[in-house]
């Protein structure tokens, strides 16, 4: 099947300012790709001629086959901003009502989605009554009515609790599993890990990586920390062994290359019982982006083998 986003060589410049600079984007029918970057990064501005609020300077983008802004193309996407807003006076139901009425969707999906979100014991209740997490929760309502081939989420989560936060995830792989394309901006990195299928980077205005997270792993080869757990009274033996360095008196810390990894954890299994545990961490979203949107300073950690 086609992609849902297909952006094509998108520039889009502000006066003297480059917001965004040849950037090449798909995004396919079930796929979840989180876009990150920095503020001013370019993300918004992607976000906006999405939506077809503006248009790019140069290079091509569609929606399903139809131009960003046309009714097309509206009757297909949801948009979720970070800071919603509703006119105060209107019960949630009447909110979602609106919205439904928009879309040309059933008005069955208002209770629907409203019960997804959790608010049909507050639907009936003035906008004006909600705190920020149960209005963050009725924009997802909004966004969720008519099952939207393409689904936008900037910064979605906030005002969330954790278990909120975690039910909302539940709900956009729902959004996928039924065929829906959801690109998502997000500075909450952990939380993201292992719940999209792709990661896209914007760096000033530029698409500097795009590929799942194992791929980014591999080409960005940054160092996989090992951590070995010794047996009672046999930490010296270990550390002695393998290097790195203590942790807690109890664990020794290694880094090493991808390519190592097999090598480092022959010579820990031939310790046989003077290990108790061995924990693998492979670079975290939150590193890989650092390294690709060159955010900080190079270090080299502790134990390089």
């Amino acid at each position: 099947m086609s992609e849902i986003v297909k952006a094509r060589n998108v520039s889009m410049k502000f006066k003297a300012v480059d917001a965004l600079t040849d950037v090449s984007l798909d995004v396919a029918p079930g796929e979840q790709v989180a876009l990150l970057g920095h503020n001013g990064a370019g993300k918004t501005t992607l976000f906006r001629i999405l939506l077809g609020f503006i248009r790019p300077t140069a290079g091509s983008i569609s929606i399903a086959g139809f131009t960003p802004g046309s009714d097309g193309a509206r009757r297909i996407v949801s948009y979720l901003p970070e800071q919603v807003a509703f006119p105060k006076m209107l019960t949630g139901r009447e909110v979602v009502r609106f919205y439904a009425r928009l879309k040309g969707a059933p008005l069955d999906d208002v209770q629907a989605v409203l019960a997804k979100v959790d608010l049909v014991d507050a639907a009936d209740r003035r906008v004006e009554t909600y705190s920020k997490g149960m209005r963050q929760r009725l924009g997802l309502a909004q966004a969720l009515v008519g099952r939207p081939a393409l689904l936008l989420l900037d910064e979605p989560t906030s005002g969330l609790d954790p278990l909120s936060r975690q039910h909302f995830y539940e709900l956009i792989a729902e959004v996928a599993r039924q065929g829906g394309a959801v690109l998502l901006s997000s500075h909450g990195l952990s939380e993201l890990e292992a719940k999209t299928d792709r990661v896209a980077i914007l760096r000033k205005g530029q698409l500097v990586a795009d590929a799942p997270l194992s791929d980014l792993q591999r080409e960005a080869n940054l160092p996989i920390r090992i951590r070995v757990r010794a047996a009672s009274s046999e930490i010296d033996s270990v550390h002695a062994e393998m290097g790195g360095a203590r942790i807690n008196g109890a664990s020794v810390e290694l880094f090493c290359e991808l390519g190592d990894k097999m090598r480092i954890l022959s010579r820990i299994s031939g310790l046989g019982a003077k290990v108790e545990d061995v924990d693998v961490s492979p670079p975290t979203l939150d590193q890989i982006y650092r390294h690709f949107s060159k955010v900080g300073d190079d270090e080299t950690p502790r134990g390089m083998l």
